[in-house]
């Protein structure tokens, strides 16, 4: 049995004010491409398929479109809600789905049923857990001793009924403690959100999605697939791919990747303005149409010059200068601590300083829940 693996779609996604909307409808179209070359079986999308729980219009047109041409291949597809999405807008018209194949992750209610698929080789069960905060499986399991979020991801666990002498895949949207982040992800207030990589290890093959950056979580059985397209400038030298996974009989897993090739790139350039303006310079790079990060090294700013660096490098994104006067504002912003602190933790000072006293538990729990809705609320 084959999975292409993919995450982190996005869809609707704005870098710097850039809409993605023309690059993701780009790489949607290649990974077809890779479907087409490749023949899975099923599709994975573990996650965060739009980067707002209510997406735009367009947005949703385009992963319809995404859905209907994977539906045309008679592939099984398997798609769960991630930390942006809406749970509830996800899982609507599901149960129609299924009859084409496409498999929605409901809503959490403590209940699992896993799609069981068949080859040469037996049955294969397919687990989806969708994104889940520890508020929701202590609801759900009616236990009061879950408290963060690797209690609920172990609890959810164990109580799917799992057959460990048959197959078995996990798609999830978490973040597995050591895993290695980049700029673009939401960072979950307080740090909370790690999950320890042994709750999944009665699966022959766990999907994540969360993290945008692909890579193993200490063996190929865990796996980040990474976002298809680059969504910060801390990615820039990152290589993007789909990860393709086989499975055949129990205890042969063979992970693979197919890279991909964007409309436009994520590239940053570091020099002075004359040197970087030079036809030599830019006429020997494909730089002019990829999203660009500008760093200057001139003393001296340069008048206008995000409108002078675009006649040449048509989608600048970011511009910053360093030079004497930056970095030492950088050495001085630097060395204020408070500002590698999370909201909860600056609350929590501000709590103590007023009460004389530390914020109780239940305090904490209700503080972060109030931070975590607000931010939700304001993508």
């Amino acid at each position: 049995m084959k999975f292409l693996h993919l995450s982190d779609l996005h869809i609707g996604k704005r870098v710097n004010e850039y809409s993605m909307l023309e690059d993701q409808k780009y790489i949607l179209t290649k990974i077809i491409n890779i479907i087409d070359e490749h023949h899975p079986d099923a599709v994975i999308i573990a996650g965060d398929v739009y980067d707002k729980s209510v997406p735009s219009a367009e947005a949703v047109e385009l992963f319809d479109d995404f859905l209907v041409r994977l539906a045309q291949r008679k592939l099984a597809v398997f798609v769960i809600s991630g930390n942006h999405d809406s749970p509830e807008r996800i899982a609507f018209g599901a149960r129609l789905m299924h009859t084409s194949g496409i498999y929605m992750s409901p809503v959490y209610d403590g209940s699992i049923t896993p799609v069981v698929m068949n080859d040469e080789y037996g049955k294969l069960y397919v687990w989806m857990l969708p994104f889940v905060k520890p508020a929701a499986v202590r609801k759900a399991c009616q236990d009061d001793s879950i408290d963060s979020y690797n209690d609920a991801v172990k609890a959810a666990i164990e109580c799917m009924p799992i057959n460990t002498d048959e197959r078995n895949i996990l798609i999830t949207h978490q973040f597995v403690t050591g895993a290695e982040r980049t700029e673009s992800e939401e960072i979950s207030v307080g740090g909370t959100d790690n999950v320890d990589v042994t709750v999944f290890d009665s699966f022959d093959y766990t999907a994540l999605g969360h993290i945008h950056r692909a890579q193993n979580c200490k063996s190929d059985k865990v796996r980040y697939c990474g976002t298809p397209l680059k969504y910060s400038f801390s990615e820039a030298k990152d290589k993007k791919s789909v990860t393709l996974v086989e499975l055949k009989q129990k205890g042969t897993l063979d992970v693979s990747t197919a890279e991909l090739e964007p409309m436009r790139d994520m590239v940053e350039i570091r020099g002075k303005y004359d040197e970087i303006m030079l036809r030599d310079f830019y006429e020997n790079t494909s730089y002019q149409e990829d999203y660009i990060h500008i760093t200057l090294t001139d003393e001296d700013d340069i008048p206008d010059a995000i409108a002078k660096l675009r006649t040449v490098y048509h989608n600048l994104m970011k511009l910053d200068y360093d030079n004497i006067r930056t970095r030492s504002s950088s050495l001085i912003d630097y060395a204020h601590e408070s500002d590698q602190k999370s909201p909860l933790e600056h609350f929590a000072e501000f709590y103590e300083l007023q009460n004389n006293q530390s914020m109780s538990k239940v305090q904490s729990e209700f503080v972060e829940n109030l931070i975590a809705e607000i931010w939700e609320g304001d993508k």
